[in-house]
C-alpha cells in the first residue's frame, strides 16, 4: 500500500534558498514540495490555499518575519513548522523563541541567511521534515498557552529587570566558585520538543529546591546558551549553560553545552562538579548525549538520583538509564506519549523495564518534588 507523500511548503525570502531546499526535499520519494513562498505574508496565503503537512520557515524575512509568521500559523492553522536559522547569537535567540511558540524543530543554516553549502545539512532537513510529517497530529493536541500566563517571570519590568539581572549575575558567579553540599541529583534528557517540555518542568520547580539538575537537550553549539538564558528568565531556579569544572549547587539547573559531552564527577571534598569535553566522541549519535551524562551518574554512589526522559526521537538515554539502575536505586520518570511531540526516547526507555512512573509533562515537576528530601 502506497503512503501519501508529505506535502511541504518552503518559505524563504531568497529565491536561491527556496530552490535548493526544494531540490533537497524532492530527493526523497516520500516528500512532495507543493509550493514556495517568498515571505511570511505570502506563506499564510499559500498555507490556507495549499494545505501543506509541513512548513519550512526562514526566520529572517521582510514584510512578515519568521517569528511573526509562526505565531499566525500556530493560531490559524496549527501544523508542524521547521525553522531555518542562521548560526548566530541572534539566530539562536530567535530560534528558542520559535520553539517556545510551538515550532516542531529547527535546522541551522551552515553559513548564514544564504548558505551556498546548505547541502551539509541535507540529511537533517529530510529527516526532520519526514519526522514532522509523521507527527502532524501531535501539534494540534499539545496546548499552546504561553508560559507567561502560567508562571511568574523573574523580570517583571524594565526597571526591575535591570536590578534583578545584576542580582542574578552575582548569584551565577557565586555558584561557579562556591559549592554547597548536594544530596540529590536530577538528570533530564530530551530532544525534539524538549525546549517547551523543559519550560514546563523547570518552571514547576521551587527556587529553594534542595537538589541540583543536569540537563541534556540535543542542540548544536550556540543554541544551548540561548536556551539556558531563556529558561532562566522563566524559572524560580537558576538555569545556566554548563562549563567545565562548574560545581553543582542546589536550586540550579545546568544545560549541557552544544557540541560537548557533559558528565558529573565526584570531587575530593565530597562535592560534585561538571566535566565537559569537546574532544569526547559522540555517544548514541549525539554530542551532548543523554547516555554520556547518565553513565557518569551511574558511577556516583552517595547521591539520591532522579532520572527523567522526555520527548525526543531515537533512544538516547535508555542505555544510561539501565546502567544507573544496575548501580543502585534511582527513581525514574518518563514522559507519557500523550504529551510527547515525538514519542521516541521515552518509549525506548520504557521498553527497558527500568522506568518507575510514566506521567504527562505537566505532572513531571510534581513527581520530581516528591523524590526530593527537604
Amino acid at each position: 500500500m502506497l503512503r501519501d507523500k508529505i506535502k511541504v511548503l518552503v518559505v524563504d525570502d531568497s529565491a536561491f534558498m527556496r530552490k535548493v531546499i526544494s531540490d533537497i526535499l524532492t530527493l526523497d520519494p516520500e516528500i512532495e514540495v507543493i509550493g514556495t513562498a517568498r515571505n511570511g505574508q505570502d506563506s499564510l496565503v499559500k498555507i490556507e490555499k495549499l494545505k501543506p503537512d509541513v512548513v519550512t520557515l526562514d526566520i529572517e524575512m521582510p514584510v512578515l518575519d519568521g517569528i511573526s509568521t509562526l505565531r499566525e500559523i500556530m493560531r490559524k492553522f496549527p501544523l508542524p513548522v521547521i525553522m531555518l536559522s542562521s548560526l548566530t547569537h541572534e539566530g539562536a535567540t530567535e530560534t528558542i523563541k520559535a520553539l517556545e511558540l510551538g515550532a516542531f524543530d529547527f535546522i541551522g543554516k551552515p553559513s548564514g541567511a544564504i548558505s551556498l553549502d546548505i547541502h551539509k545539512v541535507q540529511d537533517e532537513i529530510i529527516t526532520k521534515v519526514k519526522l514532522a510529517g509523521k507527527n502532524k497530529v501531535r501539534i494540534s493536541q499539545i496546548p499552546k498557552a504561553s508560559l507567561r500566563d502560567k508562571i511568574q517571570i523573574k523580570h517583571q519590568s524594565p526597571q526591575q529587570s535591570s536590578a534583578n539581572q545584576k542580582t542574578h549575575s552575582s548569584e551565577t558567579k557565586s555558584f561557579e566558585t562556591e559549592a554547597s553540599k548536594v544530596n540529590t541529583i536530577i538528570a533530564i534528557g530530551t530532544s525534539t520538543g524538549g525546549p517547551r517540555a523543559l519550560q514546563t518542568v523547570l518552571a514547576g520547580l521551587p527556587g529553594d529546591l534542595p537538589a541540583s539538575i543536569v540537563v541534556v537537550q540535543h542542540m548544536p553549539a550556540g543554541f544551548t546558551k540561548s536556551l539556558a538564558d531563556r529558561l532562566n528568565t522563566l524559572c524560580e531556579i537558576n538555569v545556566v549553560e554548563a562549563s567545565d569544572n562548574m560545581p553543582l549547587q542546589n536550586g540550579c539547573a545546568y544545560v549541557a553545552p552544544g557540541g560537548k559531552q557533559m558528565g558529573v564527577v565526584f570531587t575530593a571534598n565530597n562535592r560534585y562538579k561538571l566535566h565537559t569535553s569537546s574532544q569526547a566522541e559522540p555517544m548514541s549519535g549525539h554530542k551532548p548525549s543523554v547516555d554520556y551524562l547518565f553513565h557518569s551518574i551511574a558511577k556516583i554512589n552517595d547521591a539520591n538520583k532522579v532520572i527523567v526522559i522526555m520527548t525526543g526521537m531515537g533512544g538516547d538515554g535508555a542505555k544510561g538509564l539501565v546502567s544507573i539502575k544496575k548501580a543502585g536505586y534511582a527513581h525514574s520518570i518518563a514522559e507519557d506519549q500523550s504529551t510527547c511531540i515525538v514519542y521516541g526516547m521515552p518509549r525506548v526507555a520504557i521498553e527497558t523495564g527500568e522506568i518507575d512512573i510514566v506521567v504527562p509533562v505537566q505532572d513531571i515537576a510534581k513527581e520530581i518534588i516528591k523524590c526530593v528530601k527537604y
